[in-house]
């Protein structure tokens, strides 16, 4: 992969993965940098070459305005993909990753990145880790 760019092969579709990503016992780690919380497991049997598949949340209870709930996954997702390669995954390692935003209001671009680069940091030290 190179620049920036976000692939297709990044974007944690399926709903097995993201039902054992949000189930009890399903071995996922959760951390909170506001406005963000991030959870994320390993997940060896993912078929994708990506090191990390992504999904981005932004619950209706928390931003009521359609126009909000867009701006805010946007502006996450911005934040992921300049973040990214200053926080280099090991290759052999397959990680499932969830934003969910947590936060009742629309926050600037510098909080979210400065959340996404906090909780980026915390996933890349559990990945060496591992």
């Amino acid at each position: 992969m190179k620049g920036l760019r976000l692939y297709k092969k990044e974007k944690l579709c399926s709903a097995v993965a993201i039902d054992q990503l949000f189930s009890r016992g399903g071995g996922a780690i959760s951390s909170l940098a506001y406005p963000l919380r991030v959870v994320w497991r390993q997940n060896p049997r993912r078929s994708s070459d990506a090191p990390v598949a992504f999904l981005i949340s932004v619950p209706k209870k928390r931003l009521r305005h359609a126009v909000d709930r867009v701006a805010m996954r946007r502006r996450i997702r911005e934040a992921y993909r300049l973040a990214r390669p200053d926080f280099p995954m090991p290759q052999a390692a397959r990680f499932d990753l969830a934003f969910v935003y947590v936060a009742d209001k629309l926050v600037p671009f510098a909080t979210v990145d400065a959340a996404v680069r906090k909780l980026l940091a915390k996933v890349a030290a559990t990945a060496v880790e591992a």
